[in-house]
């Protein structure tokens, strides 16, 4: 859940649709050390470098690795595709000093886009972007479904949620668009009607009456 306090947020809001994982978290974590706030939405879109089947099969390994006396002290493995980013940033940040874990109070991670995020402009990171960055013959997976293979149970609902806000936005696109059309209409008629003044002398422009 996102907190209401969330309007008050400054920051920088990244889309985290087509970005390579490790290439954000590697700008992302350099910003929240110079003291920048970062938020990172849809980030069951990251991408991952190498095949789907590649990829599950290295998180399924990770998942296996526990303390031998007491699992309860970890490592933990989460299966939410915001944190296993969360977690890639974590391991790039000094998150055990007082600096560090500053700056990582500092990151806001989410799935799809949620409402107080919604209206607010959204980033992108041209040396994190999958098309710029890794080669058109090279595979290449999507973080949500690998999460959704390892246990993450939210994907389905995360889609529709999504598909809700593209429907809405898509309309007040189509109602903006329309606007600034019967706007353009309107002041072509003004100035046909209304004479141009002379930002000189203040006096009609000749041949205009």
């Amino acid at each position: 859940m996102v907190r209401t306090t969330t309007r008050l947020w400054k920051g920088t809001v990244i889309d985290g649709r087509d970005h390579l994982l490790g290439r954000l978290a590697s700008v992302v974590a350099k910003q929240l050390l110079r003291g920048e706030k970062v938020c990172v939405l849809r980030c069951e879109r990251l991408n991952v470098s190498g095949s789907f089947v590649r990829n599950k099969i290295k998180f399924l390994r990770f998942m296996r690795y526990r303390h031998l006396t007491n699992p309860k002290k970890g490592p933990f493995h989460y299966r939410s595709p915001r944190k296993m980013f969360w977690r890639v940033v974590r391991g790039m940040l000094p998150y055990r000093t007082p600096r560090g874990k500053e700056a990582l109070k500092r990151l806001k991670m989410c799935e799809g886009v949620p409402p107080p995020w919604v209206k607010s402009k959204r980033w992108c990171c041209p040396q994190a972007m999958r098309v710029l960055r890794l080669a058109p013959d090279r595979d290449w997976c999507v973080l949500g479904d690998v999460a959704n293979e390892c246990g993450w149970k939210n994907q389905k609902i995360v889609e529709e949620l999504e598909g809700k806000r593209k429907r809405l936005t898509h309309k007040w696109w189509e109602k903006k668009t329309e606007l600034t059309k019967i706007h353009k209409m309107a002041t072509k008629v003004v100035d046909k009607i209304i004479p141009k003044m002379s930002l000189v002398d203040n006096t009609i422009e000749p041949g205009k009456l």
